[in-house]
């Protein structure tokens, strides 16, 4: 028997993209660091939040590559001569991945008390229904 992908059914005209983005999301689905949160702000705009307690805004870095929103964070090296007894408060680097559906663009993004909210935006289409001229040869 044939496994049949997303990109080769014949009713999917379009969609070759489509398995590796959920290929590119289930891998990246198995990241723990750091937290976050999704919400829907409204029907047309989303909002993601993540847990970067430590960072500062020069710390971290929103890019939009291919369709795919990565958040990354880096803290530079601690100097001082601190003695930890206990450090449980993570200060490592982390790189944070989400796919966008066409149409869905960054808005903004801002860092309020340890939360960096990112908000989305889903541009809708001009047009729902297109008809289309059938033309004689």
């Amino acid at each position: 028997m044939t496994k049949l992908t997303f990109g080769a059914h014949p009713f999917l005209l379009g969609f070759e993209q489509l398995e590796r983005l959920v290929e590119r999301t289930a891998k990246t689905a198995s990241e723990g660091y750091p937290p976050f949160n999704i919400e829907a702000t409204s029907d047309h705009t989303y909002r993601i939040t993540l847990a970067v307690a430590g960072f500062r805004d020069e710390d971290l870095s929103i890019t939009v590559e291919d369709r795919q929103l990565v958040v990354r964070g880096r803290q530079g090296e601690d100097t001082s001569d601190r003695v930890f007894l206990h450090r449980g408060i993570a200060a490592r680097a982390f790189q944070r991945s989400f796919v966008l559906a066409d149409g869905v663009e960054v808005a903004g993004a801002d860092l309020d008390h340890g939360l960096l909210h990112i908000d989305l935006r889903r541009s809708l289409p001009d047009t729902i229904v297109q008809t289309i001229h059938i033309g004689r040869k």
